[in-house]
Order: structure tokens, then sequence, then C-alpha cells
């Protein structure tokens, strides 16, 4: 599986960005698909995921705001970004696995195919 993030930029605080990942490979609606986000100097963070394209999952960091959806037709995988804030600010990668279990989503370990990573700057 090759990985195509998109769709980041620069933005206001209080705007809108919607990534995309676009996926190759006929099964890719059997993998899972995760965001992580790495800002400079800090870990990489998980941001949400799509578990075998059934459950989606977002952590209590941005929930309310940001929401993943997934269409298999198109082999893409959606974050929605909303009410940005400059600490969103970060380079956004997307990541998907075949073999993750649910209660291991938010695991960087967990994923085998990784995207380039698109960066989203949120101005204040």
């Amino acid at each position: 599986v090759q990985l195509q993030a998109s769709g980041g930029g620069l933005v206001q605080a209080g705007g809108s960005l919607r990534l995309s990942c676009v996926a190759s490979g006929r099964t890719f609606s059997q993998y899972s698909v995760a965001w992580f986000r790495q800002a400079p100097g800090k870990e990489r963070e998980f941001v949400g995921a799509n578990f075998r394209g059934a459950y989606p999952t977002i952590p209590d960091s941005v929930k309310g705001r940001f929401t993943i959806s997934r269409d298999n037709a198109e082999n893409t995988v959606y974050l929605q970004m909303n009410s940005l804030r400059p600490e969103d600010t970060a380079v956004y990668y997307c990541a998907a696995s075949y073999t993750v279990i649910r209660s291991n989503v938010a695991s960087q370990t967990a994923y085998a195919y990784w995207g380039q990573g698109t960066q989203v700057t949120v101005s204040s």
C-alpha cells in the first residue's frame, strides 16, 4: 500500500482544512487508516483513525473539532479539521495497517505504511 497525503496549508485560527489520504491497492477497504501529527520538537501524536472502515476513533485532544471519514470507492480517508488553533500546527501523516487491532489504533508502531506528510500551519 502506498499512501499520499495532501490538503495541508496555511489557515487562520478558527478556520478549517480537510486533509486527504489516497491509497493505492485494491484491498484498501480492509485496512485501518490513522492520522498522526508532529510539531517541531514534539513527539508524533495520534489525531484519529478509521478502523477497518467502520469505527472512527478521535482522541479527546481534538474531539469535537476533528472528524475522520472514508470513501472506499476513491481509496481515500479524510481528516476534517475545524476550529483550528495555532497549536494544531504540525506535519500531518496518514498511516495504514491491515493487522492493527482496535484497541491499538493510536499506536504508531501498529502501522506499516506511511504517507509523506502534509504541513498544516495555523496562524493566530
